[in-house]
């Protein structure tokens, strides 16, 4: 698979309202995630050299605070909670089932960027266990099967 070439045109607009201003780092990737779905080496590097920012700055930003990605994620997050209420109720099983119906490891995606799994360790409704979230839906007392069905009809 070839790596796709990004439009950095979006990119220097934000660059150009933030122009001068200083500690605008953090709202600067923010956008340009926003922009991308993530923050490729490409998107950073223009970053910096547009801005005068060490590349190195950026990447301390960017590992530093949990709302930054470095990798391209999927299309539908699915959010497996694998906190002590969901583990005893569940959790693992739902994993595998995702893993398996859709091909996608948990902290990773599928080869299309369809979907993407991540495992947390709590979302705070632990009455419903096991839970997940999808694109922000919450899948209360759920399981393998009906979540991949859910998930499923998403596109």
């Amino acid at each position: 698979m070839f790596a796709q070439e990004l439009d950095l045109a979006p990119l220097e607009r934000v660059l150009d309202e933030f122009k001068g201003q200083k500690g605008a780092i953090i709202p600067i990737l923010q956008r340009a995630q926003e922009i991308y779905g993530y923050l490729p080496g490409e998107v950073l590097a223009a970053i910096s050299k547009k801005a005068g920012i060490p590349i190195s700055r950026l990447y301390g930003v960017a590992t530093f605070y949990a709302q930054f990605r470095l990798t391209r994620r999927g299309r539908h997050l699915i959010k497996i909670c694998d906190g002590t209420a969901c583990h005893v109720r569940g959790a693992a099983k739902i994993v595998e089932g995702i893993e398996s119906a859709l091909n996608v490891p948990p902290g990773g995606s599928d080869p299309d960027f369809k979907y993407s799994v991540e495992i947390v360790y709590c979302l705070g409704s632990c009455g419903l266990a096991p839970i997940a979230v999808v694109d922000d839906k919450v899948y209360g007392q759920t399981d393998a099967n009906n979540l991949v069905a859910h998930v499923k009809q998403l596109e």
